[in-house]
Parts: C-alpha cells; sequence; structure tokens
C-alpha cells in the first residue's frame, strides 16, 4: 500500500498567504471608509489648503498603497476597487448626513462618480506594476508620477476648467514635489529610477500640453 506523504510546510504557506489576502481585503475596505469619512469631517473646516491636500491626493495615495500592496494583479483589482468604493460611498453618504451636496466633497453623479472610481482603481493597478522589474515598471511608475503632476497643473494654471486659485503656490509645489519624489521610491534601482522619472516628464509634458489644447479647443474666444 502506497503511502502518501503530507508536506504540512506546504499547507501552513497557503494558509498564511490566505491569512495575509484577508487582512488585505479588510485594510482596504477599513482604509477606504476612513479616508471618506475624514475626507467628510474636512469638508469646510479650516483652512483652504488643507482641503486641497487632503482632496484628491489622500484618496490616490489609498490606492496607491493598496495597489503596491496586493499579492497579485487580480487582488489588486479587487482591493483597489473595494477600498476606492468604501471611500467614495463614505465621502457620499457622510455629505449627505452634514446637509452638504456629494458633489461639494467629490466629484458625484453617474459620470462623475464612475470617473471617479476608474481613475482610483487605475492607479492602484499601474502601483501594483511598479513591482515589476522591467521596463513596465518603469513605465508604471512614470505614469504614476505623470498623472499627479498633469493634475496638479490642471488645478493650479490659469485658464484651466479646474483651476482653483488658492491652490499655487503652497498646496501645488507640496504635491508637486511629492509627486516627482514618488517616482524613484517606485523603482529599486538606480537606472529604473533615471527611466522612471524621464517617462515620467514626458508624460506629465503630454499630459498637460493635451490638457490645455482641450480647453483652448473647448472655450470660446472672446471677442
Amino acid at each position: 500500500m502506497n503511502k502518501t506523504t503530507i508536506d504540512y510546510a506546504d499547507y501552513a504557506e497557503h494558509d498564511r498567504r490566505l491569512r495575509g489576502i484577508e487582512r488585505h481585503l479588510v485594510t482596504a475596505f477599513l482604509g477606504g471608509l476612513a479616508v471618506g469619512l475624514v475626507g467628510m469631517l474636512l469638508h469646510g473646516e479650516g483652512p483652504d489648503w488643507v482641503g486641497q491636500l487632503y482632496n484628491p491626493y489622500a484618496y490616490l495615495g489609498l490606492s496607491l498603497v493598496v495597489g503596491a500592496s496586493a499579492s497579485r494583479f487580480g487582488w489588486a483589482l479587487l482591493t483597489t476597487f473595494l477600498g476606492a468604493v468604501a471611500s467614495l460611498v463614505a465621502a457620499m453618504g457622510g455629505s449627505a448626513l452634514r446637509g452638504y451636496e456629494a458633489s461639494e466633497i467629490i466629484d458625484s453623479g453617474a459620470v462623475g462618480t464612475n470617473r471617479s472610481l476608474a481613475l482610483l482603481v487605475g492607479l492602484g493597478l499601474l502601483a501594483y506594476v511598479t513591482r515589476r522589474d522591467d521596463t513596465w515598471g518603469d513605465v508604471a511608475a512614470g505614469t504614476v508620477g505623470a498623472a499627479l503632476i498633469a493634475d496638479v497643473v490642471h488645478r493650479a494654471a490659469p485658464g484651466f476648467l479646474n483651476n482653483e486659485n488658492t491652490f499655487w503656490p503652497g498646496p501645488a509645489l507640496v504635491i508637486g514635489l511629492l509627486s516627482v519624489a514618488l517616482v524613484p521610491v517606485l523603482r529599486r534601482n538606480a537606472r529604473a529610477r533615471v527611466r522612471s522619472l524621464t517617462l515620467s516628464a514626458l508624460f506629465g509634458g503630454v499630459l498637460s500640453v493635451t490638457l490645455a489644447a482641450i480647453v483652448v479647443a473647448w472655450i470660446p474666444p472672446a471677442v
């Protein structure tokens, strides 16, 4: 009679991974709730720069952390979606309880919510891809930095649709510097960091020019 040898170490490793995935799911959900509720509580309280730094960058930061810490691409998709939905629902539900319009705290409505959700999940997936040691990891890190820098330009530069007069110079400089610093942090060696920074500058310039072209085409010239 053949005897089957059971490797309990494999079971223990499998159990450890499952427990890690469970903790990651719960952390993403609770983190999303916390970020959304804090954003709701900060709305209309304190100086403007506090809210400008928190919204949307706390939401984006949550997606980056959740995506970068996921064990697999599928789990990155699930956990970033879970965290993003939790944060959006908490922010909009909390705003209703305080008597605010949801659009005052976060871009609401069917189109706005879907756009915000897609952006948060997309950044989370890019953060996961930055764990790769190849060119795709460099491209992902550069894209993350470019997206954040383009958003800063969009909010700080006069003439853009989302321009906020008080966003420049303080909040814009803080977020801009943190966005640049984030790119090399996402990579693991000097060559990858240089490539990622170069790609981030290239992509950021293209995005900023594209946004400017869209604004010029959208707004009719004054007569």
